[in-house]
């Protein structure tokens, strides 16, 4: 992020949630907080963040709450999270399954929290046969690192279904690793052998929009579940799309960013709103948008600003000048806009040299980023029509003159 303010802003917010996690635990009086993986995010070497992680445990020691961790995918890269030494009472589950056994008062039944780490990066076989079968006469949790039967932009982990996890006869799992909260109830018993999936306490990008939470969960010695989703997250992130169909002011272009930008704030529930700004549609302004694009950058900040608790995260332009309904314009522009749409970018041979180099560049990136232009064929050759056509709009929108000069942005 360019923004400096806005980068330390998300910078802290992770470590915002947790302590929000934590004094969630201790003013509702939990028994317990599970953490299902992925405390952290590949291979964290910073003892920074580490003893964050510890002083924050520790305050849930003093409050007698008890901490049951497992490692994810993530946490196994992480060369500090083995190293750390964890509070008292903070239970971290190893590479071999077992289950901690928790005595309650007289007459209540005891609680059996099962767990298993997984030592390395990946785990392409289910876990679920190497837990243990459920205790009799407890309540029994269960908590597993896993992609059940899988999600977009997440590796496969463990996979399982919520089938298997219900014929285990647990009360209660509690899952990590996909980043979008979910709950699975067996169909015939809404409220018994619950699967929560909770998310993340925290939005990290763009892609992670939402307010985020964690779950709140009760069981009842009869294995009656109830749940309460809390938010914990400090920043939420949100794309916003302005249509810009009409405007042909800049001054109406503003005004259509302070309008969005006041709704999306009170559509938001968390302290600051992260925005992408997208705008859309035919108008005259198009090739100012994007020729001028730090001016626009520079005004969706300014108002968002005088908002407050809102930050400009991005702009993305798509807009494009209103069609002729006339006969053909003899304005050069006009004649190489149409050019460039139907004889270059509609054209197979265009469209297979940007392939080719589309797929020279993904083999350069690391693995984690072969993934930017898309996941399969269709969804790359979507992004890159896509990124030709805005870069083809670009291109004009420098060439065209200012009706106020006559002039070209560009010189030859």
């Amino acid at each position: 992020m360019r923004d400096p303010e806005l980068a330390s802003l998300v910078g802290a917010a992770t470590r915002s949630a947790f302590s929000a996690i934590i004094d969630l635990c201790i003013a509702e009086g939990v028994d317990a907080l599970v953490i299902a993986g992925d405390l952290y995010d590949g291979d964290q070497t910073s003892m920074k963040t580490a003893r964050f992680l510890s002083e924050e445990l520790r305050r849930l020691s003093a409050a007698e709450i008890r901490t049951f961790i497992i490692r994810g995918n993530h946490d196994a890269l992480s060369r500090v999270s083995k190293e750390l030494v964890l509070p008292d009472l903070v239970k971290l589950f190893g590479g071999r399954p077992e289950h901690v056994l928790i005595d309650r008062a007289p007459g209540e039944k005891p609680v059996a929290i099962h767990g298993l780490s997984f030592a390395n990066p990946t785990a392409p076989e289910s876990l679920l046969p190497k837990y243990r079968q459920a205790v009799p006469d407890a309540i029994n949790i269960g908590i597993l690192h896993t992609s059940l039967g899988g999600a977009p932009g997440h590796d496969s982990y463990a996979p399982c279904s919520p089938t298997d996890l219900h014929a285990t006869g647990y009360d209660y799992w509690a899952l990590g690793h996909i980043h979008k909260r979910s709950v699975v109830t067996r169909p015939d018993a809404a409220n018994r052998n619950v699967v929560v999936m909770p998310g993340m306490p925290q939005g990290r990008d763009i892609n992670e929009g939402g307010a985020k939470s964690v779950t709140l969960v009760s069981i009842t010695d009869d294995g009656t579940v109830s749940l309460e989703e809390r938010q914990t997250a400090l920043a939420e992130f949100a794309r916003v799309t302005i249509v810009a169909e009409g405007s042909t002011e800049w001054s109406d272009l503003a005004e259509k960013i302070t309008d969005a930008l006041k709704q999306a704030r009170a559509n938001s529930t968390t302290p600051e709103l992260v925005v992408r700004l997208g705008f859309s549609g035919a108008t005259d302004l198009a090739w100012r948008m994007r020729r001028d694009a730090d001016l626009l950058m520079t005004e969706a900040q300014d108002r968002a600003a005088r908002i407050g608790a809102v930050w400009i995260e991005k702009i993305e332009i798509d807009c494009v000048p209103p069609r002729s309904e006339g006969p053909a314009s003899t304005d050069p522009l006009h004649e190489l806009r149409t050019l460039m749409q139907t004889d270059i970018l509609g054209s197979g041979g265009y469209a297979a040299a940007l392939t080719t180099l589309a797929e020279q560049l993904q083999a350069q990136l690391p693995t984690e980023l072969r993934d930017l232009l898309g996941t399969d064929e269709t969804g790359t050759s979507e992004t890159l029509e896509k990124l030709a056509r805005e870069g083809a709009e670009d291109v004009l929108a420098r060439l065209q003159g200012d009706p106020a000069t006559g002039a070209g942005s560009e010189t030859a």
